[in-house]
């Protein structure tokens, strides 16, 4: 396992070097500084964690890749955008928003490394064993530095 994520972030590294100035790495900070739902449809989790049913227009997906284009100087318009996906920085199962706050344009090189991180995250949660908060904290270190992604794979893959 060890091996396959370290493989994953050489090839991360390489495919960021060759496309870098096309797409972002992670969400913009300023563009993308994530939100929690603050419009919940229902209730999960022992902690009561408001959850936000999915809802994301295709004019909304259109704005945010264009806003990171133009204010960015990335050029995801002019690619295949099979090759993205819109994605919430803060995940809907830890309680994250459908505004475009906590939205961004995800290259699939990106999506492929981070996206494990999300339903372990979600089943700590889900088990009790790990807090909206402390959940927070680790898919921002992940999503902002993918560096960091073993590493907090490993960490919460010992929640027990």
């Amino acid at each position: 396992m060890k091996f396959f994520i370290l493989l994953n972030s050489l090839f991360l590294s390489s495919a960021l070097y060759a496309f870098g100035p096309n797409f972002p790495a992670g969400p913009n900070q300023q563009l993308t500084p994530g939100k929690l739902c603050d419009k919940p449809t229902s209730f999960r989790y022992p902690e009561h964690i408001a959850y936000c049913e999915r809802n994301v227009t295709y004019e909304t997906k259109e704005f945010l890749i264009k806003n990171y284009d133009v204010k960015l100087g990335f050029r995801i318009e002019s690619m295949d955008r099979a090759e993205f996906k819109i994605d919430h920085f803060i995940p809907l199962c830890a309680g994250g928003s459908n505004d475009t706050v906590n939205l961004w344009p995800q290259h699939k090189s990106v999506y492929e490394i981070t996206d494990p991180v999300e339903p372990l995250i979600c089943d700590k949660m889900a088990m009790g064993k790990l807090s909206q908060a402390d959940a927070v904290k680790l898919i921002i270190r992940a999503k902002t530095d993918l560096s960091q992604v073993s590493a907090v794979i490993q960490l919460l893959n010992g929640i027990r």
